[in-house]
């Protein structure tokens, strides 16, 4: 009886058998939605593949999940490609994937556009943040393949345009998954030179090519970089995150070695503007000033210079006849005060004065006297006081005020029983 039946874990190794034996099976293609996605602290990623109809869970191991260029996110269209086996534990099929790509994309394209929106939330890409380019520059820095073509073509222009510029040149790869982490490298090694501005690029390619310039460690190592830095990546139509994050972007190699220097003839030709211009402004204030010295000369003051000193002369000669005028009157006039004076009673016969101001004196101090209370207190009468005021009625003092009594001859204090 114990052949007729079969265990649990016999079933489900049996039908995962039969799973990895169909051919179909063993590397296909799954188009559909991700949803309950998890990263799992393993490293591994745990999610489900959906469409309109259906759903299948699925799975992408550590290892394969490496390779990715992206982050997988709920709601993102992807293929994958994998194959579909049991998982004997739990008895359920799931598609194990390998690789994951979004639908209609790819997971480059996906990848440039989450590190750009995550780097320019950041404030990488921030215009307060870039550097000027200096317009005459002394050395230049290129970060590129030393045997490629953007070399030649930025050293050849720069020679052309200004050669009184050095280029120096830190050779580095510029594709490859070596790239990134050697350009890194050369850009924070080239801020030990003495450089105006650094050039970091290299010529065309496919998206895969130009990719170490999507890296992330490439984009942080521009913006901290101290010198001012030039992104020349690929063609006009190619963008990479450096060409963002830099200070410049330049359309071409050759593009940014003609922005990085001025073209020497044009330099010469604006000398040679502002120079004519010099030259015209300095005739002007000549002839300007020639005028202006040729009206002065013809004035009076210059032709007869002692004029202003006969003029001043003049007025000084007027102002000190007016002072003396002036003080011959005031002398004249005290002189006759004082002969007014002299000739009053009062300087004639002071005495006579005094006599007559005396007796209306005496008359008032007299009346004065009649009024002087002291002079009462010697005729035997007194002044009583309550707290240093006068009373003159009974009505004034009660019961246990104190009085003080003046006489003439001194004051007695009492108490009003």
């Amino acid at each position: 009886m114990e052949n007729e039946y079969l265990t649990v874990s016999q079933i489900n190794a049996y039908i995962n058998k039969k799973l990895r034996m169909d051919h179909n099976l063993k590397n296909i293609y799954v188009k559909g939605e991700i949803s309950n996605y998890v990263a799992h602290r393993s490293g591994h990623s745990y999610f489900t593949l959906k469409d309109e109809k259906s759903q299948i869970p699925a799975v992408m191991f550590k290892g394969r999940k490496q390779s990715l260029k992206f982050t997988p996110e709920n709601g993102m269209k992807v293929i994958v490609k994998g194959k579909v086996e049991v998982y004997e534990r739990d008895g359920k099929y799931q598609l194990y994937a390998s690789t994951m790509t979004e639908d209609g994309i790819g997971n480059l394209h996906v990848a440039f556009e989450q590190l750009k929106k995550k780097l320019k939330a950041e404030g990488l890409f921030d215009d307060a943040h870039k550097k000027e380019i200096p317009k005459y520059p002394e050395r230049i820095g290129v970060v590129t393949a030393q045997t490629g073509a953007a070399i030649r073509d930025i050293i050849t222009t720069i020679r052309k345009r200004y050669p009184y510029c050095e280029v120096l040149v830190f050779s580095t790869l510029v594709q490859g998954d070596q790239a990134a982490a050697q350009i890194t490298r050369k850009i924070k090694y080239a801020q030990k030179f003495d450089i105006d501005t650094l050039i970091i690029g290299r010529g065309g390619g496919s998206i895969e090519d130009l990719w170490p310039f999507n890296e992330e460690v490439v984009a942080r190592a521009i913006y901290e970089c101290e010198i001012p830095t030039i992104s020349a990546v690929g063609h006009e139509i190619d963008f990479t995150i450096s060409d963002f994050v830099a200070d410049k972007r330049a359309p071409t190699p050759t593009g940014a070695a003609m922005i990085a220097v001025p073209d020497t003839g044009e330099v010469k030709y604006k000398i040679s503007q502002l120079n004519a211009r010099l030259n015209k402004n300095i005739g002007s204030m000549i002839e300007q000033n020639r005028i202006k010295l040729n009206n002065l000369s013809q004035k009076q003051v210059l032709k007869n210079p002692e004029s202003i000193y006969e003029i001043k002369g003049m007025t000084l000669d007027n102002l000190v006849t007016k002072l003396e005028f002036a003080s011959k009157n005031i002398i004249t006039k005290n002189k006759n005060r004082l002969v007014n004076l002299k000739n009053k009673n009062i300087m004639k016969n002071p005495e006579e004065i005094i006599r007559m101001k005396r007796e209306p004196y005496l008359r008032n101090v007299d009346k004065l006297n009649v009024l002087n209370p002291l002079l009462t207190l010697k005729r035997g009468y007194s002044m009583t006081k309550v707290e240093g005021k006068v009373i003159s009625s009974a009505k004034q003092v009660k019961s246990g005020d104190k009085l003080d009594v003046e006489f003439d001859d001194g004051t007695v204090n009492t108490r009003v029983i």
